[in-house]
């Protein structure tokens, strides 16, 4: 394996007629020999990241899954300019326990994805907001659950009562 490093000191390294206090040393190629031993990732993961790689991830994530919601929200209401028969349609297809659970799923990708960016601009304009962003993304994820707790059992109240068997 081929390295490089600066030039040892004896050699004049600078062009002639130049200081050699201000010009950059020459890097010369060294043979290393010997066992290469990479950092090893986490397993499980390709990455070795930890808290801000997970938040990162998810932040995509639900970001991607919110932009699709839209989409198809302000699709399927420019329908009623269209056809109000077909807009109703569309609304019945909707109620079904399938789409009662795809709305707990919205809410938690909005609920974190509003938290950790909140987290995010901490971060950004707190002078020390890169020292706790570990902390940060715990606290975003005990106050995600805690407002999961209190709309998850409603939700899944309104589809077992809304749907029975």
């Amino acid at each position: 394996m081929v390295s490089l490093r600066p030039a040892p000191s004896g050699r004049n390294s600078s062009p002639a007629g130049s200081s050699s206090a201000t010009a950059a040393p020459k890097l010369a190629p060294t043979a290393t020999l010997g066992k290469l031993s990479l950092p090893k990732a986490p397993a499980g993961t390709v990455y070795r990241g930890h808290e801000g790689m997970w938040s990162w991830v998810l932040h995509r994530i639900t970001g991607v899954g919110i932009f699709f919601f839209l989409l198809v929200h302000i699709m399927d209401t420019a329908l009623i300019r269209l056809s109000p028969q077909a807009y109703n349609a569309v609304i019945a297809s909707y109620k079904n326990p399938i789409m009662g659970l795809g709305e707990l799923a919205l809410v938690g990708a909005i609920g974190f994805h509003a938290l950790n960016g909140l987290r995010i601009i901490a971060i950004d304009f707190w002078r020390v907001g890169t020292k706790y962003h570990r902390a940060l993304f715990y606290a975003v994820i005990v106050v995600w659950v805690v407002l999961m707790a209190g709309f998850a059992p409603r939700q899944i109240m309104n589809i077992i009562l809304e749907f029975p068997r």
